[in-house]
């Protein structure tokens, strides 16, 4: 479990590492125009371009667009480009973490029972609660429950192994996942009259508004910043746990530090998005490959990468067809369970 991810001192050198960091913002820039741009109503460039900067504070540009445009792009598509950039963001840097605390590239940000945790309270939700404010009470209950189903996989990992040892930790939150996720089936046979909106929610969506971008905002800078300081300290975890002690990191400290930034990044994205997989998975393996095996690097590239990636299948998803939509945790599992398959056998040869 421990020796799959390469050391962290085999990087790419600097130069590489400068394009590969300016073409992820390229393409972030880009795929956030196009988001932008491309719908089931298009949006004619300039006019998008001149509202935007009519939109910033103390600028005035006429854009010439009608009231229902001007609406669809500022009210609409801008905040649900936003939210999908920052979610995928937030999953691909939590996965990032994940995988340089387990040193394993199968880690995933919803490994420590956080999903499971977040659809258990989102159910109970939609189960007991009816009307609006049922649904203003679902962000709240999927934060929560995320944080809980990390907690006590946490705790019992704790239990079950007195060192704390990374293979404990996944192994108490498969076993939590299991628990929490059947507690979940139960819930939702008490109500079958509202298991579409319960998969519905599965199956993630990034188009809660600005309300949601506001809510989610405060916990993403606060889990990433701490993510990206604890960078060169993951690089040093990655030769060993012994080899870290004896360089006097607190091995036990930066891993629950990490740990519970990363699960801080997964409860914020879930409880406005839904469950949207493979980002935490594909997105940092890209990275890693490209870009090197320095968490100072996987890191922060991986936050763009995984925003750029999210847009761009959240665009898919509101195109391919339009003017219907499917959800967006469709097209990230169209494109992340194979990509988990190689990465799985590419894993087993590296081992064996």
């Amino acid at each position: 479990m421990t020796g799959s991810l390469p050391p962290a001192g085999k990087v790419r050198t600097a130069g590489p590492r400068l394009l590969v960091t300016l073409a992820a913002c390229c393409l972030l820039l880009v795929s956030m125009l196009a988001a932008l741009l491309v719908g089931a109503a298009d949006i004619a460039p300039r006019g998008a371009a001149l509202q935007l900067l009519d939109w910033l504070p103390f600028v005035s540009a006429d854009s010439g667009l009608a009231p229902v445009e001007r609406a669809l792009l500022l009210e609409l598509r801008l905040p649900r480009v936003l939210l999908a950039a920052i979610v995928g963001g937030l999953l691909a840097c939590a996965g990032a973490g994940y995988q340089g605390v387990f040193r394993n590239p199968l880690a995933d940000p919803y490994l420590l029972g956080a999903a499971a945790g977040a659809g258990l309270t989102t159910t109970a939700v939609i189960v007991f609660t009816t009307g609006e404010g049922g649904t203003l009470l679902v962000p709240g209950a999927a934060f929560a429950g995320a944080i809980g189903g990390v907690m006590l996989a946490y705790a019992l990992g704790n239990v079950a192994g007195r060192g704390g040892g990374t293979a404990t930790l996944v192994l108490a939150g498969v076993a939590v996942t299991s628990f929490l996720t059947a507690i979940q089936t139960f819930l939702q046979q008490l109500d079958v009259e509202e298991l579409q909106r319960v998969y519905s929610w599965i199956l993630g969506n990034v188009g809660g508004g600005w309300e949601q971008v506001r809510l989610v905002l405060p916990y993403a800078v606060v889990s990433v910043v701490v993510m990206l300081l604890y960078g060169r300290l993951l690089d040093v975890l990655s030769v060993g746990d012994d080899e870290a002690s004896s360089l006097g990191v607190n091995v036990a400290r930066v891993r629950l530090v990490v740990l519970l930034a990363a699960s801080l990044a997964t409860a914020s994205a879930v409880a406005v998005s839904g469950l949207i997989g493979f980002v935490g998975i594909v997105v940092p393996h890209v990275v890693r490959r490209l870009a090197g095996g320095s968490y100072r690097a996987v890191l922060p590239l991986s936050l763009v990468g995984g925003a750029a990636f999210l847009v761009v299948a959240d665009l898919v998803a509101r195109t391919v067809i339009a003017p219907a939509e499917l959800p967006i945790g469709v097209v990230t599992a169209f494109t992340g369970a194979p990509f988990f398959v190689t990465v799985l056998r590419l894993t087993r040869r590296v081992e064996t």
